[in-house]
C-alpha cells in the first residue's frame, strides 16, 4: 500500500480536484473582471516608503524599511490543481514565493493561508497538504512561521510570503526598454496539463511533466538585480504569457513582440491540437485579445498556448540585447531554464505576435 493510499478502514476521499470548481491560478479573476473590481478601489495617500503598489498590476509590494533593505509582501493562494495533497502543497508555496523573486528579492519567510472542507477531507490529507508547502519553502531556505485557517467549502492553500531586497534593487514589470529582449524561464502549457489531469487524460509522464515544473522554484530572480541590462521581471502565472507580456508593455508604454512558436512542456502540442485548455484561457481572451495583434493565420492553438494560464509559471524577463549571452550562462549555472521568447520595439502599449 502507498503512503497515498487510504487504509482499508479508512472510507476513500473523494480526488481533491474534484472538490474544486477551478485549479491553480487557472482560478484567477479573469483580468477584465479584476480591473474593474479595482476600479472601484479609493487612491490610497501618498506613503514615501511604498515603493512598489498596486500602480501597475505588479507581482508584490514593496516597502523601504532603511537605506539597505526594502520589504517585498505577497499573497497567493488556490484550489487544487492535482490530487496528491503534498504535490497541491508545494506547488502553491512554490507558486506564492515566486512572486517574491519576480520582485529581485530574498525570501524570508512565509505565513500559511489554509481553508479546507474539514467534514471531507481527514486531518491527515490537510497535513499532507501543509507539510508540501513547508517542504517547498525549506527548499527556499525560509519557515512557515504561521498562519491561519478556516473551515470553508472547497480546498483552498497558498502563503502570504516575505523577502528582502535592496531598494536600489527592485526589479519590476515596468521597467522594460525598446531593444531589449525576452527570456523566459520555463516552458509554457501548464494549464493545459492540469486540464488534461482533470479529465484523467494525463499519463505519468505527462504528470511527472506537471510536477516537476511547478515546483522548481524561480530562485534565479533573486540573482538579478546584480547582473547587468537587466531591466524587468514578471512571472507568467494566471493570465498567460500574452497577458502579463501585456503588463509589461503598458508599464514600459511600449510595444511587446512574442513569438508564436514560444517554448512548451512536453506533451502540450498535441493536448492543445486535441482541444485541451482551461476555461481561464478562453476568459484571459476575452479580457485582453483587443490588446493582443495576431497574424491572420495563427493555428487556434498556438493562441490558445499564449493565454494558457500558468500556474508556478517562469520568469518574463526583459534584458538589454547585449547583455542576453551573459545572462543565458547565468541562468544555466543556476539551473534555470532559458528561452527567447520575444523583444520590446517602439510603438503603443500593446503585444503582437509574430509567426
Amino acid at each position: 500500500m502507498t503512503p497515498t493510499e487510504p487504509s482499508p478502514e479508512t472510507p476513500a476521499e473523494p480526488r481533491l480536484t474534484s472538490l474544486a470548481h477551478g485549479g491553480g491560478c487557472g482560478c484567477k479573476l479573469a483580468p477584465a473582471v479584476l480591473q474593474d473590481i479595482l476600479r472601484g478601489m479609493p487612491q490610497a495617500a501618498p506613503f514615501a516608503n511604498l515603493l512598489v503598489g498596486t500602480e501597475t498590476s505588479d507581482d508584490a509590494a514593496v516597502w523601504r524599511l532603511n537605506d539597505q533593505q526594502a520589504l517585498v509582501a505577497t499573497t497567493d493562494f488556490f484550489m487544487p490543481v492535482v490530487d496528491d495533497p503534498f504535490h497541491f502543497g508545494q506547488i502553491a508555496a512554490t507558486n506564492a514565493l515566486s512572486d517574491v523573486y519576480a520582485m529581485g528579492g530574498t525570501p524570508i519567510f512565509a505565513l500559511a493561508i489554509v481553508g479546507m472542507p474539514v467534514n471531507v477531507l481527514s486531518t491527515r490529507t490537510i497535513g499532507r497538504i501543509l507539510q508540501g508547502g513547508a517542504a517547498a519553502c525549506a527548499a527556499a531556505g525560509v519557515p512557515v512561521a504561521g498562519g491561519h485557517s478556516i473551515d470553508s467549502v472547497e480546498p483552498i492553500y497558498g502563503l502570504v510570503a516575505l523577502g528582502l531586497v535592496h531598494p536600489d534593487q527592485v526589479l519590476t514589470n515596468r521597467g522594460a526598454k525598446p531593444g531589449d529582449v525576452l527570456v523566459l524561464t520555463k516552458p509554457l502549457g501548464v494549464g493545459v496539463l492540469s486540464a488534461a489531469f482533470k479529465q484523467e487524460r494525463l499519463g505519468k509522464d505527462g504528470y511527472r511533466t506537471l510536477k516537476d515544473t511547478t515546483t522548481r522554484l524561480n530562485s534565479l530572480g533573486a540573482k538579478l538585480p546584480a547582473r547587468a541590462g537587466v531591466h524587468a521581471v514578471t512571472d507568467v502565472t494566471g493570465f498567460g504569457l500574452a497577458g502579463h507580456a501585456l503588463e509589461m508593455a503598458r508599464g514600459a508604454g511600449a510595444t511587446v513582440e512574442i513569438t508564436a512558436d514560444a517554448p512548451m512542456l512536453a506533451g502540450v502540442r498535441d493536448l492543445l491540437q486535441a482541444g485541451v485548455r482551461t476555461g481561464a484561457s478562453a476568459r484571459n481572451w476575452a479580457s485582453y485579445g483587443a490588446e493582443i495583434d495576431l497574424p491572420g493565420d495563427l493555428e487556434p492553438w498556438r493562441r490558445d498556448l499564449l493565454t494558457d494560464p500558468q500556474t508556478s509559471g517562469g520568469l518574463l524577463i526583459a534584458v538589454a540585447a547585449d547583455g542576453v549571452r551573459d545572462l543565458q550562462a547565468f541562468a544555466r549555472i543556476n539551473g534555470s531554464g532559458f528561452d527567447i521568447v520575444g523583444r520590446v520595439v517602439e510603438g503603443p502599449p500593446r503585444v503582437r505576435v509574430t509567426l
